[in-house]
């Protein structure tokens, strides 16, 4: 993997740049959709591919280990093959599901054990296995096992937490450079920057993450429930030490205005469930602010979903039948709200990354985040 930075904004620390993998480049800032399971809720590759513009998705390690399980991947050819995607993919490493497993989970020095939410079964991942898993699941972007902490969390379990997560590293760094990838293309591993919101254990932990010298680094921890403002002093720390030189990727993160304050701050990676997840609930992000296409206003107005959107030109799909078709629990509902939002979230990035080339990001940025959380 190899990131070349192409342009910065001259009045906010938004970066322009260039992620290349085996199975294509990466134009950053980016929005990477989730597909949990290797699908991308309700939407088709080929509609990721031309509507969207979706440049790289998400797998999720637990659950892909879980269903359809490593055999069935493994046979497939990995990912990339089983689910008809060849461009990049990133894969997480199921520590946001460890963060999230709280009464079936224990954690030890040697890992996590676990009970599987399908069928109650028990099983253990260390950070040698989660190499071995994303090594079989075949993603060019891997990352490494950490600890999710949950917000609140007090300073001593925090520290306790971090200092773990940095040994697991060791672990990850150590399996996954004395392994090779499986089908005959090179994979990256990430380490992940933790230490909840406080100021030193976030400068300890992107000191530490910094000195692996990996070819890319994440921010985890954060987007769990802190007020914005913690997430983005919490953010600006960490920029602040990471490399320049190496792409910043920030977990889970988020709404349209969180991307974009990020994005001042030095972050060029985002991924997060919430276009899709909100879009199945009838939230829909556009350019001038949020609505909820459930309200009676909608019932009888038969204009475009977005009149400045250019995603469904061929055809008008009002207000009113969308409003109708998440009423009644009609797939096609959510098939078009989800693709209205991951279209909306990557035409934001492609502004973005448009604005930071001109010098223009940091005006743009504020004008848009005055009018992106506004309920319509």
């Amino acid at each position: 993997m190899k990131f070349t930075l192409k342009a910065k904004d001259p009045n906010s620390k938004a970066r322009l740049g260039e992620i290349e993998t085996a199975h294509g480049n990466i134009q950053t800032p980016v929005f990477m959709p989730v597909g949990t399971a290797g699908s991308v809720k309700a939407v088709h590759q080929s509609e990721l591919l031309n509507d969207v513009k979706a440049q790289i998705i998400l797998g999720n390690t637990y659950h892909l280990y879980l269903r359809p399980g490593l055999d069935i991947i493994q046979k497939a050819g990995g990912l990339h093959k089983f689910n008809s995607w060849d461009k990049p993919l990133l894969t997480d490493s199921g520590g946001f599901q460890v963060y999230s497993l709280t009464e079936v989970r224990k954690i030890k020095e040697e890992g996590v054990t676990f009970q599987s939410h399908i069928d109650g079964s028990r099983h253990l991942f260390t950070p040698e296995r989660v190499m071995d898993i994303q090594r079989i699941i075949g993603a060019d972007i891997i990352m490494a096992f950490d600890e999710c902490t949950p917000y609140p969390c007090d300073y001593s379990y925090a520290r306790k937490s971090m200092d773990m997560t940095h040994r697991w590293l060791k672990r990850c760094c150590e399996r996954f450079d004395e392994t090779e990838p499986l089908y005959g293309y090179s994979q990256s591993l990430f380490p992940i920057v933790q230490g909840s919101v406080y100021k030193d254990l976030r400068e300890r932990s992107a000191e530490k993450i910094a000195s692996y010298n990996r070819e890319g680094n994440a921010i985890g921890g954060l987007s769990v429930g802190e007020p914005a403002e913690e997430m983005y002093a919490m953010t600006e720390i960490v920029c602040n030490i990471l490399p320049e030189s190496k792409p910043r990727y920030l977990m889970g993160v988020g709404t349209p205005v969180n991307l974009l304050e990020n994005i001042a701050l030095g972050i060029d990676m985002f991924d997060c469930v919430m276009p899709t997840r909100n879009a199945r609930n009838g939230m829909l992000f556009t350019k001038e602010g949020i609505i909820n296409i459930k309200n009676k206003k909608w019932e009888d107005d038969f204009s475009p979903i977005d009149e400045s959107s250019d995603l469904f030109s061929d055809r008008l799909y009002s207000k009113a039948y969308l409003r109708h078709l998440i009423r009644s629990k009609e797939i096609l509902g959510a098939q078009i709200a989800s693709l209205h939002n991951l279209h909306f979230y990557l035409w934001l990035m492609e502004e973005a990354r448009n604005h930071i080339a001109d010098g223009t990001f940091y005006n743009w940025k504020n004008k848009m985040t005055k009018v992106l959380d506004q309920k319509i």
